[in-house]
C-alpha cells in the first residue's frame, strides 16, 4: 500500500507484470443510497434488445471531450474486428459540453453516445436511454454495483439509486504528480506522507525559486487542487450527499470552508502561477511537462503523458491525509458516458459499450491510452501494465482508495450548471485572494441552491 512507504521511494526498473483484479473495484465510489432500484419505466424493455451486433453498415457519433483520445482508439480498434460499423467523433471543451448536452441530446439528431460528466435533468427530460434492460442482457449485474451507482439516478434527481442512465470508458482515479528531479535538487526525498509535509515542500520549493504548484484556472482546472484540499477536512459522506443532490446536504460546511481557506492561503503565499487565471488544461499541462512545477494536482489520463515527458523523474501518488498512517480521500470517477434516447442505433451502441468492458483488445485501451481501471466484471483477465511506471502507480492507488473506501466524485459534476456557471468564475477569485474560503463556499452553495430549487 503506498501510505506504507516512506519518503525515499523511487521507482523499481521496469517489468511488464498483470495489475489486480481489484483495481476494477477501487475506482467506484461509493455512493449513498441503496443500488438497482429499476422500477421506473423505460422506452425499451429486456425482451426488445438485441445483443446480437447486426451485419448491416451503422454509423456511431460520438460527442466527446477535447483532450481525450481514447474513443478514437478505441473506434479504430472496433472498426479494425467489425468493418461495418464506423464512427463519426466531434469533440468540444468540458464547459462547452456540459453546457450544451441537453441542446444536443434534444436536437432533430442527437449523438448516440455523447460524454455527460452530469446527468442533470438530462434524464428526467427524457433525454437518455435507460440502459438497465441492456445491463440485464449483457449481464452487468457481475459488475460491482458500486461502479454503477454512481451512474444512477432516481426519479426525484438524486443519483445513487434508479435506472442506468451511464456506463464508464474507463475509471479514473486523481492524485498529485511530483517532478523528482526537481525534489532532488530542492532536498526533498520522496513524496509527503501527510498534509502538512506536503506544506513543508511547497514552502520549500517557493523558498528554493522552484514554482511549487503547476496549475491553470482559465477553464476551472485548479479545481483538482481545490478539492483535494476540502477531502482532508470534509465529511465524505456527507460532501457525496451534495454532490448526488441529497435533499437537505450543504455545501457550506465547516470541512469545505477550512480547505477552501488552505488554498487562499496558499494563494497568498504565491504557490500557484502568477498568471493563474490565463493558463488553461493544455498549457498547466504542457508546462508541467516540461519541467515546470514541482507538484500538478490531476488524475491517472495523464499518467502516460508525463511518463513519456518526463520518464523517470516523476512520481504519482495520492493526496496525503492529515494525519500520518490516515486513510486517503481521492475524487474519481468513470469517464461517463450516456446514450441519446433518440439514438438511431441503440442495440450497436451498447453493443459497443459492453464490447468495451469485455474485449481484451479494448480493455487493454483503456489502460494504455488512460492509466484507467477498464472496470466491468472483475474476473475478467486484466491488462498489463509496466513495472514502477506511472499507470502501475494509478492502480495501486486506485486499489488502495478502493480498500479504504475513499474515492469521491468531483464536486464539478454536481449540477449541469455548476461548474461553468459558479465554481470556475469563484474559484479564479479564490486562487487569487480575491475572496474567502468562507466566501467561495457560500456563493458556490447558493448558485448549487438556485439550479436544485429550479
Amino acid at each position: 500500500m503506498l501510505s506504507s512507504l516512506g519518503r525515499s521511494r523511487r521507482r523499481q526498473p521496469v517489468a511488464v507484470v498483470t495489475f489486480m483484479a481489484a483495481a476494477g473495484l477501487a475506482l467506484a465510489g461509493c455512493a449513498p443510497g441503496s443500488g438497482g432500484d429499476n422500477t421506473e419505466s423505460s422506452d425499451v424493455t429486456s425482451a426488445e434488445v438485441n445483443t446480437e451486433l447486426t451485419s448491416e453498415d451503422v454509423t456511431i457519433t460520438i460527442a466527446d471531450e477535447t483532450g481525450f483520445p481514447v474513443t478514437d482508439k478505441l473506434a479504430e480498434e472496433f472498426t479494425k474486428q467489425h468493418p461495418n460499423v464506423t464512427f463519426e467523433i466531434t469533440r468540444d471543451t468540458f464547459q462547452n459540453l456540459t453546457a450544451n448536452a441537453p441542446k444536443l441530446l434534444a436536437g432533430d439528431n442527437p449523438p448516440d453516445l455523447i460524454r455527460l460528466p452530469t446527468i442533470g435533468d438530462t434524464a428526467g427530460d427524457g433525454l437518455l436511454a435507460n440502459l438497465d434492460p441492456y445491463a440485464e442482457a449483457y449481464g452487468w449485474d457481475a459488475w460491482p454495483e458500486t461502479q454503477l451507482s454512481p451512474l444512477r439516478m432516481n426519479e426525484e434527481g438524486t443519483r445513487g439509486s434508479g435506472p442506468l442512465y451511464q456506463v464508464g470508458l474507463g475509471y479514473s482515479v486523481t492524485g498529485i504528480f511530483m517532478n523528482t528531479a526537481l525534489a532532488d535538487e530542492l532536498g526533498i526525498d520522496g513524496p509527503p506522507q501527510t498534509w502538512a509535509e506536503l506544506e513543508e515542500d511547497l514552502a520549500t520549493a517557493k523558498a528554493g525559486g522552484v514554482q511549487p504548484i503547476m496549475a491553470g484556472d482559465k477553464d476551472g482546472v485548479v479545481n483538482f487542487a481545490i478539492q483535494a484540499a476540502m477531502n482532508q477536512y470534509a465529511d465524505k459522506d456527507e460532501f457525496l450527499s451534495w454532490m448526488f443532490n441529497e435533499p437537505g446536504s450543504s455545501y457550506a460546511t465547516e470541512g469545505n470552508i477550512q480547505g477552501a481557506e488552505v488554498i487562499r492561503t496558499w494563494a497568498d503565499k504565491g504557490y500557484f502561477p502568477s498568471d493563474i487565471n490565463a493558463i488553461d488544461y493544455f498549457t498547466f499541462v504542457s508546462r508541467f511537462s516540461e519541467g515546470d512545477g514541482l507538484f500538478t494536482f490531476n488524475g491517472n489520463w495523464e499518467a502516460a503523458n508525463y511518463q513519456k515527458a518526463l520518464g523517470d523523474n516523476v512520481d504519482f501518488f495520492l493526496v496525503p491525509p492529515l494525519e500520518e498512517g490516515g486513510d486517503h480521500v481521492a475524487m474519481g470517477a468513470a469517464n461517463s458516458f450516456s446514450v441519446a434516447a433518440g439514438s438511431d442505433d441503440l442495440d450497436t451502441t451498447t453493443y459497443f459499450l459492453d464490447w468495451i468492458h469485455t474485449d481484451p483488445a479494448a480493455r487493454q485501451i483503456i489502460s494504455d491510452v488512460t492509466g484507467a481501471s477498464p472496470g466491468g466484471d472483475p474476473e475478467l483477465e486484466q491488462p498489463t501494465v509496466e513495472e514502477g511506471s506511472l499507470i502501475a502507480s494509478a492502480l495501486d492507488m486506485a486499489a488502495q482508495i478502493g480498500a479504504e473506501n475513499g474515492q469521491v466524485d468531483f464536486m464539478s459534476n454536481t449540477t449541469s450548471g455548476i461548474y461553468a456557471g459558479s465554481i470556475i468564475p469563484e474559484s479564479q477569485l479564490l486562487v487569487t485572494g480575491k475572496i474567502t474560503g468562507e466566501d467561495f463556499v457560500n456563493r458556490v452553495q447558493a448558485f448549487y441552491e438556485s439550479e436544485v430549487n429550479d
